[in-house]
């Protein structure tokens, strides 16, 4: 893949983020005015992250591009891929934000909203950002994890190999194990609720109501599958050649880990969205409710272009004309 194709491809997966996360953002606030609920905000706060992650490839977009670039200056290389590592580990830490606010709802629902309160999300979410700030400028703030710069300006190309090792080993994969654990034992409350309902229903204390079938499981399986797998297959890839790369500088190239591998996991930030919003019903219908209010104020701007249309009714009638009037 040339630059100027990957430029493409990246200017396209750019704009659909960044499209997708604000659609989402959007109807994630209308919801939060209309109902208060406190635990949208990290799904809000994950479509923030996910729309800048596409708003900071874009100065890669432009390089790409352009028909006769010059590299960068190292500073302006290192921050830029700085704003690019901040947003995508804000986006990984919203993650686990969400499922544990998931886990604590099934977990303990009496005490939930008494543990999640406003100011406490409010903490959370302004943690994880300094913390994703913290990781992505850290090469700012320590110059023993910038690389001699030759022009090349990429994560390996700026950063040494013992940087990108550690946001690795403490960014990624501990993230990954809390994921996963989470969504694990979230899946494991579920069936024994199940299993629950199914007894009372045997007992016969539910009354006529039909007991719970297989379906619930299974839905609960598919939707902890694809939470967990869509995280884990765009990922998992670009950390574990990163670390290869690493440890054996000529074991794979460079442009595989920095092109496919990384737009792989860039396709994290267009899923999120379908994966933590689009499921919901309630956002589902604010987006719907977005879409006719812009149908009805543009729609009228081209009838009001092409000029009003009188409806037909046919051919008009002939008035009829008295004598005098012939006469004059």
């Amino acid at each position: 893949m040339d630059g100027f194709v990957f430029g493409v491809v990246l200017s396209v997966l750019a704009s659909l983020i960044i499209a997708t996360n604000t659609l989402v953002a959007v109807a994630l606030f209308r919801l939060i005015q209309k109902n208060g609920c406190t635990g949208l905000y990290f799904v809000l706060n994950l479509a923030v992250a996910d729309s800048l992650v596409g708003v900071t490839i874009t100065g890669l977009v432009t390089d790409e591009l352009s028909a006769h670039r010059h590299p960068p200056p190292k500073m302006v290389c290192i921050l830029r891929m700085a704003f690019i590592i901040s947003p995508s580990a804000a986006s990984i830490l919203t993650m686990i934000m969400v499922t544990f606010d998931r886990y604590l709802a099934i977990k303990r629902p009496f005490q939930y909203f008494r543990i999640m309160s406003g100011l406490v999300v409010g903490a959370c979410i302004m943690g994880l950002w300094l913390a994703a700030c913290f990781i992505g400028f850290l090469p700012v703030i320590v110059q023993g994890f910038q690389q001699s710069y030759e022009g090349k300006c990429t994560f390996f190309g700026v950063f040494q190999p013992t940087y990108m090792l550690i946001v690795f080993c403490i960014g990624f994969f501990p993230a990954l194990f809390i994921f996963i654990y989470l969504y694990c034992d979230i899946l494991k409350i579920a069936s024994l609720h199940v299993q629950h309902i199914r007894k009372v229903a045997q007992v016969g204390l539910s009354g006529n109501s039909p007991s719970p079938h297989n379906t619930s499981d299974m839905k609960a399986v598919r939707t902890v599958a694809i939470l967990i797998g869509c995280f884990v297959l765009s990922w998992s890839p670009f950390f574990i050649a990163s670390i290869v790369k690493t440890m054996c500088q000529k074991c794979l190239p460079y442009d595989v880990i920095e092109r496919y591998l990384w737009l792989l996991g860039l396709c994290n930030s267009l899923l999120n969205p379908l994966i933590y919003a689009y499921w919901q019903k309630e956002v589902r219908l604010q987006i719907y409710q977005l879409c006719l209010c812009v149908k009805r104020k543009v729609f009228p701007l081209f009838h009001m272009e092409r000029g009003p249309r009188v409806p037909s009714r046919g051919p008009a009638p002939i008035r009829a004309i008295s004598h005098p009037q012939l006469q004059e």
